[in-house]
């Protein structure tokens, strides 16, 4: 009962088509077609695909004289640095290139640069790091893509660089040994949606392809699932692949300071989700991160004393808690001032900044404000003059496109449409803020602003059969770009009158055309008194399959409803 608006996808020739093609239910082909999954062999792929559809790592441009050169250091026992970015894509690429590398036989080390004081990527000054670790080579992962300086001075000092990336390059590409990056026009590689430590995996799976690890290289998927999810790029085609058989992976570690996280995630043994990478695991690997001490991270995973890794999981948990309470505080201060100046109903993009914001905590807080304000955010932290910026937008507006038009004012920024991160003098930021909402203001519509809810089908509840069920699982694992499916009942009955669960949320029981189902609604205990036993409603759900006593039980969750 809220003002969202609903938008129907209504079933057409070529969900029935798809449905027909591949023997399933025209609900489930629905769901296939609202995701732009049309095609019979990519559909049947996103179904019931496995690892042997895993793309050709050598398709990628660059990496074979990339493995040529691993392998080369490896046997030589040349020295191989590794520098990675802070966040849980860079760290756990960290971690598995190392773990690969070391299994390979090379000598290898790696550096993280601190957030708070050193900022992303490979900076220029980095090279002192290449020349006190005695580095022979150098691997980026998850940074460099525009380290044009780096790899120059790197090259000056007869050190090869490789560069895995998956961010945006420049007007220049680095002149870097192996350039190793699908979004690259020229890469070759069919699949443009690796998160950076997707594209690691792919440079670990073509060094191990014909050695005696082979058989190893599903192991690393566990990690690559959490840096997947938690870099919040598109789960469908390989992505997807790998999240699936890692989040598999992650019912049964062998890794001692992955067991402590998930201990003290409360995961260890449990079916794992992406919910509950994106809420619980990645969290507090970034945790570490955000406040400075991505070390931390690493060294849980590389430890093999279950003392230290639960001494370092604890550490991480933590910080977490600390994270969670400096975001509460920078939340209600920039919520408070955009209420409190109305700037919601002023401006279409909101523009905030203070010199006591963590930096390394405002994007987190940019996404809920986004999510309350349903408008695009960017939030500043200052310091020493300078502002650092870190930003979300809703689906309808590109904000890496906005920056991009407004790029005179930064000395440095990127990102993807949904988020960015920039960095400019703070003495500038009103003539940017000035730009981007003239920006925003000719490409986003009053409609855009209001909250919807796309449904994805009409369904009725004799037809959530086994059947149904089953594939609606094979749907699965959901996320960006895969959200959960959403369908909609037009006439249901409120069997009993309403409960409310721990004051803010509600419960019902259900029935429609003779079917009865538990529902929740997180959050909504403010629909009890328009609710009561008899009531006749319309309701937009997902549907959640969950254990209880030993026993699946399926249940609705709750998006929204109206009168019938």
């Amino acid at each position: 009962m809220n003002d969202a608006r609903w938008i129907f996808y209504d079933a057409d020739d070529r969900t029935r088509s798809l449905a027909a093609a591949l023997d399933i239910p025209l609900k489930i082909a629905q769901v296939l077609i609202n995701r732009d999954i049309s095609d019979e062999a990519q559909a049947h792929s996103f179904l019931f695909g496995t690892l042997a559809d895993l793309h050709d790592p050598f398709l990628m441009r660059g990496m074979r004289p990339a493995v040529e050169r691993l392998r080369g250091a490896a046997s030589r026992g040349e020295k191989v640095l590794i520098f990675g970015d802070y966040d849980v894509d860079g760290v756990l690429s960290v971690v598995i290139l190392s773990r690969a590398l070391a299994d390979l036989g090379a000598r290898v080390d790696y550096y993280i640069p601190d957030r708070l004081q050193e900022g992303y990527g490979l900076k220029p000054h980095l090279i002192r790091i290449v020349e006190e670790r005695k580095a022979d080579v150098v691997v980026s992962v998850d940074c460099g893509i525009k380290a044009l300086e780096f790899v120059q001075a790197a090259s000056d000092r007869k050190v090869d660089v490789i560069i895995t990336d998956h961010h945006q390059p420049g007007n220049q590409i680095p002149p870097a040994l192996a350039v190793l990056n699908p979004v690259l026009e020229q890469s070759g590689y069919p699949d443009k949606s690796l998160a950076g430590i997707g594209v690691v995996f792919k440079l670990i799976q073509a060094l191990f392809t014909g050695h005696a690890r082979e058989s190893q290289i599903p192991h690393y998927l566990k990690l690559v699932s959490i840096g997947t999810v938690a870099d919040i790029v598109s789960l469908k085609r390989e992505n997807r692949l790998l999240v699936k058989y890692g989040l598999q992976g992650l019912s049964h570690v062998a890794n001692t300071g992955l067991e402590s996280l998930l201990e003290v995630c409360g995961l260890n043994g449990k079916s794992v989700r992406v919910s509950d990478v994106a809420f619980r695991i990645g969290p507090r690997i970034n945790a570490a991160g955000r406040l400075g001490r991505a070390d931390v991270a690493v060294r849980l995973f590389f430890s093999e004393s279950r003392e230290e890794c639960q001494r370092l999981a604890a550490e991480l948990d933590a910080m977490n808690a600390s994270r969670q309470e400096i975001e509460k505080k920078i939340y209600a201060q920039a919520g408070d001032r955009v209420l409190s100046g109305s700037l919601h109903h002023r401006y279409k993009l909101l523009v905030l900044g203070c010199e006591s914001w963590h930096r390394g905590v405002i994007g987190i807080v940019a996404s809920k404000l986004k999510d309350d304000f349903h408008r695009p955010i960017l939030l500043f932290s200052f310091r020493d003059g300078r502002a650092y910026g870190s930003g979300r937008s809703i689906r309808e507006f590109s904000l890496i496109d906005c920056l991009t038009h407004a790029r005179r004012h930064f000395s440095n920024f990127g990102g993807h449409p949904m988020a960015v991160g920039c960095e400019l003098n703070v003495s500038d930021l009103p003539d940017l803020k000035e730009q981007l909402n003239t920006y925003a203001d000719g490409r986003i519509s009053t409609s855009d602003l209001k909250p919807k809810i796309h449904i994805d089908s009409r369904l009725s509840f004799d037809e959530i059969d086994s059947a149904f069920v089953d594939y609606h699982a094979r749907l699965s694992p959901f996320g960006v770009g895969n959200p959960r499916p959403i369908f909609v009942t037009e006439d249901i009955e409120v069997v009993a009158n309403p409960r409310r669960l721990k004051q803010r949320h509600i419960k019902l029981l259900l029935r429609n055309r003779g079917r009865y189902f538990d529902a929740v609604g997180w959050g909504k205990a403010d629909w009890l008194e328009a609710l009561s036993k008899g009531s006749r409603i319309q309701a937009v759900y997902s549907l959640q399959l969950s254990q209880y006593l030993g026993e699946e039980r399926l249940s609705l969750i709750l998006e929204d409803i109206r009168p019938a």
